[in-house]
């Protein structure tokens, strides 16, 4: 059910909040350089994420994303011009094994694909490898 520790009754306070700080402890996020990392801001074409601020950009238009959508646009960005497996994409978004009949990543896919919208020369930011998964496609330089 998700419990990291248990205390049984009668306990010490002391003994309950030594535990709670060593499991916040643990669950503490890695420290930042003035509150942002570099690896915070992700920037391919004019799309920008910060995801410190979960905060998606297209061009200078704020796009409003669904946390699934974030996270699997995050997922994709970080590996720009690679094939990410649907495997993967299930297991780091969606937090739950791949199963060959779970069309699910592709519905949010699909989602996201609607919000982005298509690159400047009119071809899809996500395409979809047969067979293998997705990737952000990365755009062309002139």
């Amino acid at each position: 059910m998700g419990a990291d520790d248990y205390l049984s009754k009668p306990f010490n306070p002391q003994e309950l909040a030594a535990r709670i700080r060593a499991i916040l402890r643990r669950a503490k996020p890695e420290s930042r350089d003035n509150g942002r990392t570099a690896a915070a801001l992700i920037v391919v074409g004019d799309l920008e994420m910060d995801s410190g601020a979960r905060v998606v950009r297209c061009g200078h238009q704020v796009l409003n994303l669904t946390t699934v959508e974030f996270d699997l646009l995050e997922v994709l960005l970080r590996a720009a011009g690679q094939v990410v497996g649907r495997e993967k994409l299930t297991r780091d978004v969606l937090g739950r094994e791949f199963s060959p009949f779970d069309r699910s990543i592709d519905t949010h896919v699909c989602n996201l694909r609607k919000k982005i919208g298509l690159l400047e020369d009119g071809t899809e930011r996500i395409k979809g490898v047969r067979g293998m998964g997705y990737l952000y496609a990365l755009p062309c330089r002139r």
